[in-house]
């Protein structure tokens, strides 16, 4: 069967989601000024002048072929087509004259999208049969969501810039409410529903979320709200960081090497030791330092994460678990969201670049779900202690086939939820986010589970 011509411009909703990522991630850039674009905030990262670059050369690398189009700067397509992964890649050691100049690179862009642009909205400019998944949508919808998803990326990067490397903005105010009491629901047994089914129309998800699987998940307890930066304080008052116990052993040998003391986002000020009780925290927002903001949740590791649990004698939730508490009722249905099916809004949680920064986890109780669980999207991944990996009948995508099978490594652990810059559409329910145990600078938190 012959593939279909792109008889008209592709659908204009889409369209319009396409120029408003852009706009999202431009904007980003205008909070460097030209001699920061050169710097490398996260050692495991590139300098940031590649995610100038990466941005336009995915879209072209992903649209060009089934547009029919041919490359002007071949060289750029492979320079900036890939990003790192920090397990099992060693650090980067390009220097700053390695890369070109940023005028060479915005040019790069700018005919980049001039010709995509050409091809989206004039079907008479496509050369010969159109791919099915530029015709479907599916190309853009990865286009786009690949872009947001380096929006959020771009963020922690930024935030890990020395303040004075940034232009400057207001700095985050530091919400006094104190640390709500944490407390625990108990979940009743039921069914967890993981994935979405490849057969429903007008759906898109990543390979890695389909097909659907659904896990009989038995009765547990879950707290109501992310650990707070208040609640992890007495993991380090506790010699949390001192004793091995509560860490695994490649975990321990992490946090040895690397010194770490505390979160990474926190910064002790009147004491040379963490532990101390009379240690004075300040936190790193994202425009200036704020005294340690209580009631919001913190943001650690996976090892740092499965150390508290351990240290609270409690469990970080599995993948399962966290869905029945999310979307489960107690009438034996499944929400679309926590709070329903109505579409996400400011009201429901911290996500969809509200905020620079976290807020207070009880800040949105019309978010929580149908058990009274709160702050599930957004404020902060949460990470699950389910190793990533494929849902039963798993395919990956043609177009990008290491897109989630590099991943299938048993290195990286499933992520929920979202964080205050994670775009609303990521917020569906089929979505997985995952990192690896020791990265520490993502927007990511944690809740414990009893069983």
């Amino acid at each position: 069967m012959a593939s279909p011509r792109l008889a008209r411009a592709l659908d204009p909703a889409l369209l319009s989601r396409m120029d408003d990522a852009r706009a999202r991630s431009d904007d980003l850039f205008q909070h460097l000024p030209p001699n920061s674009f050169y710097d490398r905030p996260v050692a495991e990262r590139h300098r940031l002048i590649f995610y100038l670059g990466h941005l336009e050369a995915f879209d072209w690398n992903l649209l060009s072929r089934a547009l029919g189009l041919e490359s002007q700067d071949p060289a750029f397509d492979k320079l900036f087509a890939f990003g790192i992964d920090p397990v099992g890649s060693g650090l980067p050691i390009d220097t700053p004259g390695d890369w070109p100049g940023i005028a060479r690179v915005e040019l790069y862009n700018r005919r980049i999208r001039e010709q995509l642009n050409a091809a989206l909205r004039d079907p008479r400019s496509v050369v010969g049969p159109a791919d099915p998944s530029i015709v479907d949508g599916t190309l853009l919808h990865v286009a786009i969501e690949h872009r947001l998803m380096h929006a959020e990326t771009l963020s922690y990067l930024l935030h890990n810039l020395p303040v004075e490397r940034r232009i400057p903005q207001p700095a985050t105010r530091c919400d006094p409410r104190s640390t709500p009491r944490q407390r625990q629901v108990t979940i009743p047994a039921g069914i967890a529903t993981l994935g979405q089914s490849n057969k429903a129309p007008h759906s898109f998800g990543w390979d890695n979320e389909f097909d659907v699987q659904q896990i009989q998940v038995p009765r547990f307890s879950v707290d109501v709200f992310p650990v707070t930066n208040g609640e992890y304080l007495k993991f380090i008052h506790a010699g949390g960081y001192e004793d091995s116990r509560y860490w695994r052993p490649e975990d321990w040998e992490w946090k040895r090497q690397q010194r770490l003391e505390h979160p990474h986002f926190w910064l002790p000020r009147s004491s040379s030791h963490a532990s101390d009780p009379d240690t004075q925290w300040e936190y790193r927002a994202m425009f200036g330092t704020i005294p340690l903001p209580q009631s919001w949740p913190v943001y650690v590791s996976n090892a740092e994460a499965q150390a508290f649990a351990r240290w609270a004698r409690k469990k970080l939730p599995t993948e399962a678990q966290w869905h029945r508490a999310a979307y489960g009722t107690p009438e034996e249905t499944e929400r679309a969201y926590p709070w329903g099916d109505a579409p996400p809004d400011p009201s429901r949680g911290n996500f969809n670049f509200q905020r620079w920064d976290a807020a207070p986890v009880d800040a949105h109780p019309e978010g929580a779900s149908a058990f009274g669980v709160y702050d599930l999207l957004g404020n902060g991944w949460e990470w699950t202690s389910t190793a990533f990996g494929p849902l039963p009948g798993f395919q990956p995508f043609p177009f990008y086939r290491g897109y989630s099978t590099d991943f299938f490594d048993g290195k990286h652990f499933v992520m929920k939820g979202g964080s205050p810059r994670t775009d609303a559409c990521m917020l569906r329910r089929s979505f997985r986010n995952w990192f690896q145990p020791h990265y520490p600078y993502v927007y990511a938190t944690l809740r414990c589970v009893e069983d």
